[in-house]
C-alpha cells in the first residue's frame, strides 16, 4: 500500500520491497547501510578504495542523520543554510557530490520550518552529472513526515518513485500515518536496491521469513493499527484529515500575522506547521515567549537555526489531526497575552525610557515615569523610587 502511494515500480520487472522499523530513525539507518553497501560492493569490483563514504545533506537534517554517519563510518558533508533559506540547496549540493558519494538525502518536511525540499531539480542536476562524470548517485528521500502529506494534498508534486534517482524513502506511521508511536516504513524502488547480503532469512517459524532490521522483540500493534487506518480512512480519508491540518495552519498563521509582531518562516507548501520568529525591532526574544507560554499549558519549542544561520531564532508550532481550529485560535489570544505581559515587565520600561518611549521626570525624592498606552486614554505615571535598585510600583 506505502509503495502504491509513492509511485514505486510494482510490475514483474521491477517490483518495490520495504520494511516496517520502529520509526524513521531505524528507517534511515537501514537505508543508509543499502547504500553504502552497495557502494562499497561496486567500488571493490572496480578494485577501487572504498573506505571513505560520504552522503551529502543539508544543515537541516534531524539527529538521525548525523547518529548514521557517525555509527557507521560515513562522512557526513552538509550544505549550509542562509537567511531565508532554510533547506537544502540542490545545486550547492550536487557540487559536494563525488565519487565517495553513497547518496544524497533530501528531506520532505524540514523539521524546522516544514519546508519540502526540492527533490525535482536534485534530480534533474544529479541526471546531469552522473551523466558528465560517469557516476551514479542515486537520491534517498527521508519523508517522515511529508510522505504522508504530499500524496493527498499535493499530488501532482514530483518527489517519490517517479523521478529515477530516488531509489529509496523512509516515512513515519506515528507522525501523519496517524498512529501512535512506535512504526516506521522505508520502501526501496527495487530488491537491486537492497544488498541481499543485508537480509537474513530464518526458518524456525515455520516458513522462510528474510528480515532486515536493527530492533529485535518488537509488538505488531503499530503495524495492524496503520493497516486499519489505510483501509478505514482511505485515500479521501487521509486527504480531509491533512486538508483539515492545512487550514488550521492557516488560521494560526493568519492570526499570528494580524499581530504585527512576527516574521513567518514556514511555507505555503509543506508540513502543516507555522514556524515564526520576533520582528526585528522586537525587544524580546522568542525564548521568552515560549517560556511564558508554559504558563498557559503551551508547550512551543524556541530554537535556533544550524550553521550559517545561527542568529536566526524560531518558534514552531505543528498541526496535527487533533490540533483544531479552536485551539489554533486560543493559541494566537495566548501568545498576544504574553506579549502584553512582556511589554509591561520592568525591564522593559526601562527599554522604553532609553528609547525615548516613556518620558521620566526628576522629583525630589522620586522619579515619575510617564508610560504611553495605546488602549487608554490617559497614561500612567508609576513613581519610582530613587535607590540602587528602582522599585517598580
Amino acid at each position: 500500500m506505502i509503495a502504491h502511494l509513492f509511485n514505486a515500480p510494482l510490475g514483474e520487472t521491477e517490483t518495490a520491497v520495504g520494511v516496517g522499523t520502529v520509526g524513521s530513525s531505524e528507517a534511515i539507518m537501514l537505508a543508509g547501510l543499502a547504500f553504502k553497501r552497495k557502494w562499497q560492493n561496486k567500488r571493490r569490483a572496480e578494485g577501487k578504495p572504498f573506505d571513505k563514504p560520504n552522503i551529502v545533506t543539508g544543515a537541516n537534517v534531524q539527529v538521525c542523520w548525523e547518529k548514521f554517519a557517525r555509527y557507521f563510518e560515513v562522512e557526513l558533508k552538509e550544505v549550509k543554510l542562509r537567511e531565508g533559506y532554510y533547506v537544502m540547496d540542490p545545486e550547492q549540493a550536487v557540487e559536494m557530490v563525488d565519487e565517495n558519494t553513497i547518496c544524497v538525502a533530501a528531506i520532505l518536511g524540514s523539521t524546522l520550518n516544514g519546508e519540502f525540499e526540492d527533490v525535482k531539480l536534485l534530480n534533474d542536476l544529479l541526471v546531469l552529472k552522473n551523466k558528465e562524470t560517469g557516476l551514479d548517485v542515486p537520491i534517498h528521500v527521508d519523508a517522515a513526515s511529508g510522505g504522508f502529506i504530499a500524496p493527498f494534498i499535493y499530488p501532482e508534486l514530483e518527489w517519490d518513485f517517479r523521478l529515477p534517482q530516488v531509489k529509496s524513502i523512509n516515512v513515519s506511521g506515528h507522525k501523519y500515518g496517524l498512529v501512535y508511536a512506535g512504526i516506521g516504513w522505508v520502501v526501496w524502488r527495487n530488491k537491486e536496491d537492497l544488498p541481499d547480503e543485508l537480509i537474513f532469512h530464518i526458518n524456525y517459524l515455520g516458513a522462510d521469513q528474510p528480515t532486515f532490521t536493527l530492533n529485535f522483540s518488537k509488538g505488531s500493534s503499530q503495524v495492524i493499527a496503520q493497516y486499519y487506518q489505510l483501509i478505514r480512512l482511505g485515500h479521501e480519508g487521509y486527504r480531509n484529515v491533512m486538508e483539515n491540518c492545512r487550514e488550521n495552519m492557516i488560521v494560526l498563521r493568519e492570526g499570528l500575522e494580524k499581530t504585527g509582531r512576527f516574521s513567518i518562516v514556514s511555507k505555503d507548501e509543506g508540513i502543516p506547521l507555522v514556524a515564526f520568529s520576533l520582528k526585528d525591532n522586537s525587544s524580546h526574544t522568542e525564548f521568552e515567549i515560549s517560556e511564558m507560554l508554559r504558563r498557559y499549558g503551551w508547550i512551543v519549542p524556541a530554537y535556533t537555526m544550524p550553521a550559517n544561520a545561527e542568529h536566526i531564532t524560531v518558534l514552531r508550532v505543528v498541526i496535527r489531526e487533533d490540533f483544531s481550529r479552536t485551539l489554533a485560535e486560543r493559541l494566537v489570544m495566548d501568545i498576544e497575552k504574553v506579549m502584553h505581559e512582556l511589554d509591561e515587565l520592568p525591564s522593559r520600561v526601562i527599554h522604553k525610557i532609553s528609547l525615548g518611549e516613556v518620558k521620566s521626570e526628576d522629583n525630589g525624592d522620586n522619579m515619575v515615569v510617564t508610560v504611553k498606552k495605546s488602549d487608554i486614554e490617559k497614561p500612567i505615571e508609576i513613581n519610582v523610587k530613587k535607590s540602587d535598585k528602582p522599585i517598580f510600583c
